[in-house]
């Protein structure tokens, strides 16, 4: 039975509902659909940070703690937890709140992406500074 949990007291990167396309046919989400959601979900602190484009260079952990399914919906939570001279580390939560009639929310995923800031020949570039 998994521990409930509260969403974190922070903003949301990003929210979804799986659909059944992103869902076997016993209505298990997919883990590969769950990871790109966990990507476009680091990649917004990263873009932000980086002041413009990002590309992914490293999936550096990624644990799946429980099941989602069709009809969750999921609360992506990200921090950054490094930057480089060109690189920018994500860490990401995943929340779900499960569709029935008592409140239930389970974190069910983490991970941590690294990034780099790219140019527009998508070569490495330096992060700029934040003074």
């Amino acid at each position: 039975m998994p521990q409930e949990s509260k969403l974190p007291q922070k903003p949301v990167a990003l929210r979804v509902v799986p659909q059944p396309a992103d869902a076997n046919m016993h209505g298990d989400v997919f883990g590969g659909w769950i990871m790109a959601q966990v990507d476009i979900a680091g990649s917004i602190p990263a873009s932000r940070r980086a002041n413009g484009r990002v590309a992914t260079v490293a999936v550096n952990s990624f644990l799946f703690k429980h099941p989602v399914f069709v009809g969750d919906l999921l609360s992506f939570y990200t921090d950054i937890v490094k930057t480089g001279n060109t690189s920018i580390t994500v860490y990401v939560e995943v929340f779900a709140q499960r569709m029935s009639l008592a409140e239930e929310v389970v974190k069910v995923t983490e991970a941590t992406l690294t990034y780099v800031a790219t140019d527009h020949d998508r070569r490495p570039r330096a992060l700029p500074s934040l003074d």
